[in-house]
């Protein structure tokens, strides 16, 4: 079993040329700049603030690289859909990706974080084939499910699911980066994958 609890960061990566391609897997986690990446990063590693939270939507700007127990790679990607960002920085942001999912060897597992209060965005559905188009496996974690009334979680949780055009074969689990609810399930599907 990985031992989330070694944890270091490595590097941030603002071009290709920075990419990390050593071989190790890499679980790479991807969102809406206000959806709570971060935060629910630091919940897996049991972190206040390994990864930077921020008041100010979309200041992951890059690819930032966490090594884990030695044995894979945690990646941040640059939160996205952020409004007060110069649609210069925006067209970066979309190069980079593009430029990331170009080798899908480098995603072993996707984990898409969308805000389970809301119908996913325009740019969650982009995310989202992105990780398909990839044709590695992906997960959707349903962040914020503590600010859902449980009479509406099924119904949201079906709307995220229709949204984002994904089939029964790809998991989402309802997640709460604040009160840690579901974290094992999501840690669970990381273990299985890096096991596999």
């Amino acid at each position: 079993m990985i031992n989330l609890q070694n944890v270091e960061f490595i590097k941030s990566a603002a071009a290709s040329s920075g990419f990390i391609e050593d071989g190790l897997p890499q679980i790479v986690f991807s969102g809406r700049s206000n959806v709570g990446k971060s935060s629910v990063i630091n919940m897996l590693l049991n972190r206040k603030n390994l990864a930077r939270v921020s008041s100010t939507p979309g200041k992951t700007i890059h690819v930032n690289y966490f090594l884990i127990d030695k044995t894979a790679y945690f990646v941040d990607l640059p939160g996205y859909g952020f409004a007060k960002v110069a649609k210069s920085e925006r067209d970066r942001w979309s190069r980079l990706m593009e430029r990331f999912f170009s080798a899908a060897e480098r995603v072993t597992l996707g984990v898409l974080i969308v805000d389970a209060r809301h119908k996913p965005t325009a740019d969650d559905c982009i995310m989202a084939e992105w990780f398909k188009s990839s044709g590695r496996p992906f997960v959707v974690a349903a962040n914020k499910t503590d600010k859902v009334k449980n009479s509406e979680k099924e119904g949201n949780l079906a709307l995220i699911r229709e949204t984002l055009g994904v089939g029964g074969e790809t998991q989402i689990i309802p997640l709460s980066a604040e009160s840690g609810a579901n974290k094992g399930a999501l840690l669970n599907m990381i273990e299985n994958t890096l096991g596999n």
